[in-house]
């Protein structure tokens, strides 16, 4: 009896400590099911950029955006979120064009950075391919 438990006892504290939010059917279908800039950034950018946004190193290069002076031109991060480059991948299809602006606006203006003219729905859009 005590060696089913275990496992089941387990298994259901991995499933505890998962966010909720990262297993949704919008997710399941490409979509990602967030709303607001942070929690665009916590739940998809994060994992490779780092919680604090310095990037990271290892089996790839994830890099900063932190303090970062390329993240001047929104054009540009618009740009990188919609089609990727190098190791990052196209998120456009997943993100919608207000989720797009919420996170490129996060990023601009936290984690060191100051960026103050804001990214606008109408921006993303005219940025889609």
């Amino acid at each position: 009896m005590f060696s089913r438990r275990v496992p089941l006892a387990l298994l259901l504290l991995a499933t505890a400590a998962t966010p909720g939010f990262c297993d949704t059917a919008q997710q399941r279908s490409g979509a990602f099911a967030l709303e607001g800039g942070e929690a665009v950034y916590r739940g998809v950018c994060q994992g490779c950029h780092m919680t604090d946004a310095k990037g990271a190193e290892g089996a790839g290069r994830y890099p900063a955006l932190a303090g970062n002076a390329r993240l001047a031109s929104a054009g540009y991060v618009i740009h990188i979120v919609l089609n990727g480059q190098k190791g990052m991948p196209a998120l456009g299809g997943n993100f919608t064009d207000q989720q797009v602006a919420d996170v490129v606006n996060y990023v601009r203006s936290h984690f060191g950075n100051a960026y103050k003219d804001e990214v606008t729905l109408e921006d993303v859009k005219a940025a889609r391919p």
